[in-house]
């Protein structure tokens, strides 16, 4: 298992030599240094603990100042253990080559939080008649049997709609800059702009696909400009 910390910076779009449009997310791989390797002797699991992005002195509580004095970094913002991660000692750094174009990884991120909505928004109920007097609209309609004289536990209703934990699987990484510190993934990928994501070998399908080959326009430039 491998995995590094990312922010998505927006959606766009790339080409391949074949004329094919693929929708991709960008994500910014800033490096990511090791804090500690756990090991189950001591731990009881075993996890690479990883960390990105600066952070102020200031801000970070004396406790956690020392873990980085460990690994001689500066504070960063972002913390994450992947479990299974071996191979890496404090200290170490972990850049967005880790991956290489065509695997497949499972992205986690926030949702979009979309604040307090309805049913029909939230959980996609249908809408009552819209004319001939009907006063039904978008209500939650039915609360479940008389007999119980209750609401039962799960039922669907109204309330915090998004800003939820979520994993995407199984998507592509159609191409990586490793001077831009930047990760092309095929598809979108939860959460809004600047969310922070973790990305992560994909579980289920770990095979990697045949890496789609982009049209390299510096290039077709280059060979314009000769003619």
């Amino acid at each position: 298992m491998k995995g590094i910390l990312g922010r998505k910076i927006g959606m766009t779009q790339v080409f391949t030599e074949e004329g094919m449009l693929l929708p991709v997310t960008a994500i910014e791989v800033l490096p990511n240094v090791v804090l500690e390797s756990l090991t189950a002797e001591k731990n009881g699991y075993v996890a690479t603990k990883i960390a990105s992005e600066d952070k102020r002195v200031n801000l970070v509580n004396k406790a956690d100042q020392g873990q980085f004095k460990k690994a001689n970094t500066n504070p960063k913002r972002f913390i994450k253990e992947i479990r299974n991660m071996t191979g890496y000692n404090a200290g170490d750094v972990v850049k967005a080559d880790l991956f290489s174009a065509g695997e497949l990884v499972d992205i986690t991120g926030t949702s979009k939080g979309k604040g307090f909505a309805g049913v029909v928004k939230r959980h996609n109920y249908s809408i009552g008649p819209m004319g001939h007097g009907s006063g039904f609209h978008r209500q939650i309609g039915s609360m479940g049997v008389i007999t119980n004289n209750r609401i039962v536990k799960g039922k669907k209703m109204p309330g915090q709609h998004g800003a939820l934990k979520r994993t995407v699987q199984n998507l592509e990484i159609v191409s990586i800059d490793v001077e831009k510190n930047v990760i092309l993934i095929r598809g979108s990928v939860p959460g809004p702009k600047k969310q922070l994501v973790v990305i992560k070998q994909a579980i289920k399908n770990p095979k990697a696909k045949t890496p789609a080959i982009l049209v390299n326009y510096n290039k077709a430039t280059e060979e314009s400009n000769a003619k």
